[in-house]
């Protein structure tokens, strides 16, 4: 399954020139809309999103009850995912770390942690890029909704097979593009309702335009798996959540 040969590099904030101005871009996005971020994703999603860090957390069980396991949440935002994949391991006692590249996020993401009296997960301020991490680190690595931001697609994907251990495994959660009848309606909604919702209750114009915006530029399901088996992974899969409106990638190195 070979890479198409021009593929799409990564995200293309308004503005932005290279994939340098793409990543400021993006940081200064997720700052400005830190406050009312939690509240606009249950809101916009109808809080099916609770449901969709769930199914995921679930999905990797058996990789969360292994003894010394190390998970990575990658581009991790509030915390919302690390929190699912805690709370699907129960009295295991796994090593759960947080990384994202925005200050004012990991800010809420500790906040919460504070809240909940839990020594895990523990957050870190790191870009997706460039992890502070040895290779061949974790058992498993996920990210949810923030790897379609990345300003490079595929040395996203090599940085996660780097930090993996062998047999280790990915869970990217994405927003993707439904078909059929369905998919007419929820066009209207992500375009046109969605972005002006998320600009009423945010007080921040750009971020709820950049968003359907930046999930129609992600590669398709079928070249996203193209593009994980050529970073290393030697199994790549896609699950479609909630009529393809949002799916799992996996990938076992």
């Amino acid at each position: 399954m070979p890479v198409p040969p021009h593929p799409v590099l990564g995200a293309a904030p308004e503005g932005a020139t290279d994939a340098d101005s793409a990543a400021r871009a993006v940081r200064d996005m997720f700052t400005s809309i830190a406050p009312r971020y939690d509240l606009l994703n249950h809101v916009l999603s109808f809080n099916v999103d609770r449901l969709w860090w769930r199914r995921t957390a679930r999905t990797f069980a058996h990789i969360l009850n292994q003894p010394g396991a190390r998970i990575l949440d990658l581009c991790c935002g509030t915390g919302d995912m690390a929190f699912a994949l805690r709370k699907q391991a129960g009295r295991n006692a796994p090593q759960i770390l947080g990384a994202d590249f925005s200050h004012a996020m990991l800010q809420r993401a500790l906040a919460k942690s504070a809240r909940q009296a839990e020594k895990e997960p523990r957050w870190i301020e790191a870009d997706a890029l460039t992890l502070p991490f040895p290779s061949e680190h974790f058992s498993l690595v996920t990210s949810a909704f923030g790897f379609r931001n990345l300003a490079d697609y595929e040395a996203g994907l090599r940085e996660i097979v780097r930090v993996l251990r062998p047999g280790g495994e990915c869970g990217i959660l994405d927003f993707g593009e439904p078909t059929g009848f369905f998919a007419i309606l929820y066009r209207f909604y992500f375009k046109q309702i969605l972005p002006r919702v998320g600009t009423l209750i945010s007080g921040v114009r750009g971020p709820y335009a950049y968003l359907p915006n930046s999930v129609e530029r992600f590669p398709e399901p079928e070249e996203m798996l193209a593009r994980m088996k050529h970073a290393g992974f030697n199994q790549a899969s896609w699950t479609p959540y909630t009529l393809g409106i949002a799916g799992l990638y996996r990938g076992k190195k």
